[in-house]
């Protein structure tokens, strides 16, 4: 059973596929750690006839450039992943929403399904975040052109978390003496006729310094 599991509402699979396929967060998916799944609005725009709309974006009300995401494709996908299940976390990227940041990282951990909206072109028609009473979620201070990238960054930053994803527990940033330095051999690099040595405290073997001198290293 995977500890939990990722549903991407994006019109644009092929484009975070190949992330989250590979290296830990591939092999967490091997191991059955999470589980991750892909809902295209374009599969679910309800048409059944001529007479219905098949086109997953229109022009926005009140002019402007682009197009937006029409609602209810994006409500159907949403409903697909959402299922019958209780307690599923809903995340919409916005510009406006909460910093994703590590305390809200280990928070979703908890949860067994999350839910992503990931926009696309001007923006997603604003009453799907209010009927689904998504959490709105923002990356950082600037704009991208969709929710793909958020949405393989806020998965990355949950899945760290999930038991057994790490191949140590040492590994979580929290749970060791971490430095934003690390250093590998050669102990001496000779680079352009300059010569660059890795810290003598590291070499000592003396853990209590090699600590305190991350530590140092990480508050400067």
């Amino acid at each position: 059973m995977s500890n939990i599991h990722f549903h991407i509402v994006t019109l644009f699979p092929d484009a975070i596929r190949p992330y989250l396929e590979s290296s830990i967060i591939g092999k967490a998916q091997e191991k059955k750690k999470i589980q991750i799944s892909y809902y295209n609005p374009k599969d679910f725009t309800g048409k059944t006839s001529r007479t219905q709309d098949e086109r997953v974006d229109r022009r926005p009300y009140g002019g402007g450039p682009g197009m937006v995401l029409r609602p209810e494709p994006l409500l159907r996908a949403v409903e697909k992943a959402r299922g019958k299940r209780k307690g599923v976390e809903i995340i919409f990227f916005a510009t406006d929403g909460a910093t994703f940041d590590e305390t809200a990282a280990k928070k979703l951990e908890k949860k067994k399904d999350v839910v992503f909206i990931c926009g696309h072109y001007e923006g997603v028609d604003a009453r799907v975040q209010k009927i689904l009473k998504a959490k709105k979620v923002s990356v950082g201070p600037y704009v991208l052109t969709g929710g793909e990238l958020p949405a393989a960054t806020v998965i990355d930053a949950i899945a760290r978390f999930v038991p057994d994803v790490l191949g140590k527990a040492q590994s979580l940033e929290a749970s060791r003496a971490s430095s934003p330095e690390v250093y590998t051999r050669p102990e001496v690099l000779g680079w352009k006729g300059k010569k660059y040595r890795v810290p003598k405290v590291l070499l000592t073997g003396n853990h209590a310094e090699i600590d305190k001198w991350k530590k140092g290293r990480r508050e400067a």
